[in-house]
């Protein structure tokens, strides 16, 4: 089905390739994961399947891309549009119609099918991938996890035979991205599809895969093969692998099932040990919501949540996808005015302050990180960021050297990886040393490494007393970091509680260690590498 030779992208202006020597067989109906560190070429390879690159991003390609007897030299985008449905990292990005079910059916109209054949798969899509009560809904209104659903079926209803798919569960909570993958394991199962797609989040692809290639960046070779093999040694490995090296398991597991199967002597071993140090306190309130209610026209979004926020501390928002979660950020935000209920920051209303006021009291990253960049390089962006905060110059760009260090300061903040990128962000926004930081889904496209450095960034700021609210559906980040869970369901706030006490009850937010190793209250690999190193020595 896809064949790579010797396979390598260079980007103009770059002093060294994006890919170099891939070769690469993969035959009909395998799901094949790509993974690697930020910057390794994960998206550079999958738009080489459907000749986005190099036909529509620039560079030069060396090597042959085949795919289905189709040489992606000679045949553009448009030529593999019946063969291969793509779906890149920003669905909103993508998205050429209104309305939902518009979206499903525009890339079957481009191909000319008749409109019966068409309205069967909109709802054949619609049930597989829980849109039906959304078919109406303007995708712009969606919740980042609904576009991404979307996007996904926009490609399903044209039944490609390789579907290539660019972090596809990044912005899905835990449930809709088993649904997904599990639709997708479907497609490879029963239908004979082929599936390549990059991910971070390997906890929940990784037990599908079957084969793993990866990129190591720079000019190591590329590693392909069986799951487990690969991931031995991989730098990027999801907690259940972390947590087999730390035990010593052989093989490692790949799963929570397999994992809790060799998890008996461990367990053991933990009962004894003492229990991980709590979490930081909170400090005075710094926010505060009051019985506050939102809707988006006849759409409620928050039905009466009352909630305080405290300096010193990183609390976790979680919830399904269209839970309210980004609505709660946007209204302590101030950007969008509740139709009742009051939310204080500081002890002031922030919807009715001005910006340059807002910044001093409250700040926030959104879920695309460079909504907020917009100058022509990285040291521009610092010094505007200076201005708009009425601070000392160089203050931003001292920020953003301690976070991202190295970077070359005549870079466009768009050539950044997406680590770089959301650093950059949050400079720009604790330029101003807010008291109220607010983070909605900050891990989307970091690997393990990235978010190890974002839980570093969290932490020191909580000691420097900011009160830190991260919306997310990150269950490890949330287990690495918070020591406060906030959940939502259809707009009502149903859980609040130490992370512990809420997480390690919840099958859908449970982390993996906390799975394999329940009903122990351990959460995290480096918890449980610690306790282990802890043991007394046996003579």
């Amino acid at each position: 089905m896809i064949s790579l030779d010797r396979v390598g992208v260079t980007y103009a202006d770059e002093p060294a390739p994006a890919l170099s020597g891939v070769d690469l067989a993969v035959p009909e109906g395998e799901l094949v994961l790509v993974v690697g560190r930020t910057g390794s070429g994960k998206s550079t390879l999958l738009r080489t399947l459907n000749g986005l690159v190099p036909h529509f991003s620039g560079g030069t390609l060396h090597g042959r891309v085949v795919v289905d007897g189709r040489d992606t030299r000679t045949h553009r985008p448009r030529d593999l549009a019946d063969v291969v449905g793509y779906v890149g990292q920003d669905p909103l990005a993508g998205f050429v119609t209104d309305t939902v079910e518009e979206e499903l059916a525009y890339g079957m109209e481009s191909l000319g099918l008749p409109p019966d054949v068409m309205r069967k798969r909109v709802e054949e899509t619609l049930d597989l991938l829980g849109l039906a009560e959304v078919r109406d809904r303007a995708v712009a209104d969606l919740s980042g996890g609904q576009q991404q659903r979307v996007a996904i079926g926009s490609v399903l209803t044209t039944h490609p035979r390789l579907l290539v798919l660019d972090e596809p569960t990044s912005a899905l909570d835990p449930l809709a991205a088993e649904e997904v993958l599990a639709t997708l394991q479907r497609l490879v199962h029963d239908l004979g599809m082929t599936v390549v797609l990059a991910e971070h989040r390997l906890e929940r692809v990784v037990q599908y895969a079957d084969r793993v290639v990866l990129l190591p960046g720079g000019s190591g070779p590329v590693v392909g093969g069986a799951p487990a093999d690969v991931l031995r040694n991989s730098p990027v490995a999801p907690p259940v692998v972390e947590l087999g090296r730390v035990a010593g398991w052989d093989p490692l597991p790949l799963s929570v099932r397999d994992a809790r199967r060799l998890a008996g002597p461990l367990r053991e071993r933990l009962a004894t040990a003492p229990a991980p140090p709590a979490r930081p306190g909170a400090g005075p309130v710094v926010a505060r919501a009051e019985r506050v209610v939102a809707s988006y026209g006849r759409f409620p979004a928050l039905a009466g949540v009352s909630v305080d926020l405290s300096g010193g501390e990183v609390v976790a928002l979680m919830g399904r996808n269209g839970a309210g979660k980004s609505t709660l950020l946007k209204t302590l935000v101030g950007l969008k005015r509740p139709s009742s209920g009051r939310v204080e920051v500081d002890g002031l209303d922030p919807a009715g302050l001005r910006p340059s006021r807002l910044l001093r009291h409250v700040g926030m990253v959104p879920q695309v990180p460079a909504d907020l960049l917009y100058a022509s390089s990285v040291a521009r962006e610092c010094e505007q960021a200076d201005r708009d905060t009425g601070v000392a110059a160089g203050t931003t760009l001292e920020l953003f050297g301690r976070l991202s260090p190295d970077v070359p300061l005549d870079r466009h903040p768009r050539d950044l990886s997406e680590g770089q990128r959301l650093t950059l962000a949050l400079s720009v926004v604790l330029a101003a040393r807010p008291p109220l930081l607010l983070l909605d889904e900050p891990t989307r496209g970091l690997d393990y490494t990235a978010k190890h450095r974002l839980v570093e960034i969290l932490r020191d700021l909580a000691g420097q007393g900011h009160a830190v609210l991260v919306a997310t559906h990150d269950v490890e980040l949330v287990a690495e970091v918070a020591a406060r869970v906030l959940v939502l369901a259809q707009g009502e706030l149903v859980a609040d509680g130490p992370t512990t006490d809420v997480v390690v009850s919840s099958p859908a937010f449970a982390p993996q260690v906390a799975k394999v190793l329940a009903p122990q209250r351990w959460l995290t690999p480096t918890e449980v590498a610690l306790a282990l190193a802890d043991e007394p020595v046996t003579p």
